[in-house]
C-alpha cells in the first residue's frame, strides 16, 4: 500500500459524510481511500455524483459479468491498483467466475471468453489505450453488439477513466479489500 499525495481525512466534516464513512466500514471493513482522500475534501455533491455514476451500471443491458470485465480491463490498462482491487472485491461479492477474471489479460486467446466478449474487450482496450477506435474494431463489435450495447461499452470506459484518473492523480493505491475480506472470513470461520 503506497502513500497517497494527500493524507486520508480521518474525521470527515458533516453528518452525512460521517454516515457514509460508517457504512463504508461496514461494507468494506474500512473507509476506501478514494472516499477518505478525495471525496472527503470536496462538497458532498461530488461524493453523491460518484455514487450516481456507480448506480447507473444497474441501468445497463450488458451482462453484469461483462460490465465487470470491461471495468477491470480499463483499470488494468491504466494500472489503477485501487480500481483493480475494488473491482475484484465487487466481483467476489457477485460470485463472479474468478477464472475468467484471472484470465482477463489473456482474453484474446482464452477459451473462457466468447467472441462477443472478445470484441467488447478489444473495443474497450483500443479506446483506453489509443483514445480512439479503428473502423475495423468498431465493425467487429457491431457484429456482436447492438448500438445501445456499444454506447454502454463507451460509457463503461469513460466512467472507469473518471475513477482511475482520480486515484492516479492522488496516488491512491490498493486498499487490499480482497485481503480484508479473506481475513474477515477466516475470523468468522474461527481460523
Amino acid at each position: 500500500m503506497s502513500d497517497t499525495f494527500l493524507a486520508p481525512v480521518k474525521n470527515p466534516p458533516g453528518l452525512i459524510l460521517k454516515l457514509v464513512y460508517y457504512l463504508s466500514r461496514r461494507q468494506f471493513g474500512k473507509v476506501p481511500r478514494p472516499l477518505s482522500v478525495h471525496a472527503s475534501r470536496l462538497p458532498l455533491a461530488f461524493a453523491m455524483f460518484y455514487g450516481k455514476v456507480s448506480k447507473l451500471d444497474e441501468k445497463l443491458h450488458l451482462p453484469p459479468e461483462l460490465i465487470t470485465l470491461i471495468r477491470q480491463r480499463v483499470s488494468g490498462l491504466n494500472v489503477c491498483l485501487c480500481c483493480m482491487d475494488i473491482g475484484h472485491w465487487f466481483a467476489i461479492q457477485k460470485s463472479m467466475n474468478q477464472a475468467r477474471l484471472d484470465a482477463l489479460d489473456d482474453y484474446a486467446t482464452s477459451p473462457l471468453f466468447t467472441e462477443a466478449e472478445r470484441a467488447a474487450l478489444d473495443y474497450a482496450t483500443e479506446l483506453t489505450a489509443q483514445k480512439k477506435v479503428s473502423p475495423d474494431t468498431f465493425d467487429r463489435v457491431a457484429r456482436h453488439h447492438s448500438e445501445r450495447a456499444i454506447c454502454e461499452i463507451v460509457w463503461l470506459v469513460a466512467s472507469q477513466h473518471l475513477y482511475t484518473m482520480t486515484n492516479l492523480g492522488l496516488n491512491i493505491g490498493s486498499d487490499m479489500l480482497c485481503d480484508i475480506r479473506r481475513n474477515r472470513r477466516a475470523t468468522w470461520l474461527g481460523r
